[in-house]
């Protein structure tokens, strides 16, 4: 099973990952070959250094189609969903939660099709950017199945719960600006590329260590306790204040210049 420039990496000088699907000639759908490759990708970046912000694209004319049925009932190596093989996650569900895992900001910029998995990737994301055309549904039940890339623990807070059910129940295509009124697209725009590449700039000018922590905070919000999260706030605050790159921020915007950042 080759993952060779399944999922491509190139890191700018500012810090700015841009992940490639690349897949083109299947609308970068899944395969086991590019379940391995999302999650290999996914590692890389985790322990990348110099890396301040995610934008994760697809090539060519989609940003995932979904799982490829072709290669649904000749994947072999199934194991049972229930085992947990890459830490709370199965491979599938990995594929989505490694972007809530990595430890900086992902910026989805969505265009073309993103249906079943290629959507749970996306929610994935810590901000989706969509063209309003593209073309969007949670699949699962036009196959007899359920979603399972982690779509249930990645759409709380985003999408109200009568809608999603009836998303999920009738597997209803609906456009990006749709996404947007259900709360599935952050933004809507005619370049999603470029739209998430000028929030990335803004992102990588920003204290990388307090983007990490803010990032591990906003995790929190929906895992933990009140009074655990107040104590995560605190833990994260005397983490950045009054280290070197907190004064530069501060320098930075008195001094009206671009920062200069120490990278983690």
């Amino acid at each position: 099973m080759s993952i060779e420039n399944r999922v491509t990496i190139d890191l700018a000088d500012n810090g700015v990952a841009q992940v490639r699907f690349n897949r083109p000639d299947k609308m970068n759908a899944l395969d086991p070959a590019q379940f391995e490759a999302i999650i290999e990708a996914g590692e890389k970046l985790r322990t990348m250094k110099g890396l301040r912000v995610v934008v994760l694209a697809g090539e060519g004319k989609a940003f995932c189609a979904g799982l490829d049925i072709s290669s649904f009932t000749a994947d072999g190596e199934r194991k049972p969903l229930a085992e947990r093989t890459h830490g709370n996650a199965n491979r599938a569900q990995e594929a989505a939660m490694t972007w809530r895992k990595c430890p900086v900001p992902v910026i989805a910029a969505v265009h073309g099709v993103c249906f079943g998995g290629g959507l749970q990737i996306a929610s994935g994301a810590d901000i989706r950017v969509v063209h309003p055309a593209t073309r969007m549904a949670i699949m699962e039940l036009k196959w007899g199945l359920v979603p399972d890339m982690g779509g249930y623990n990645l759409w709380r807070g985003l999408i109200r719960d009568d809608v999603l059910r009836e998303l999920v129940y009738t597997n209803r295509e609906f456009t990006g600006a749709e996404a947007k009124e259900y709360g599935l697209a952050t933004h809507v725009t005619e370049d999603p590329l470029g739209k998430a590449n000028d929030i990335a700039n803004e992102i990588a000018n920003r204290n990388p260590e307090a983007i990490r922590g803010a990032k591990r905070l906003s995790e929190a919000m929906f895992e933990k306790s009140g009074d655990e999260i107040l104590m995560a706030e605190s833990v994260e605050q005397d983490a950045v204040m009054r280290k070197p790159n907190q004064i530069e921020a501060v320098m930075a915007g008195m001094q009206k210049r671009a920062p200069n950042f120490t990278d983690v």
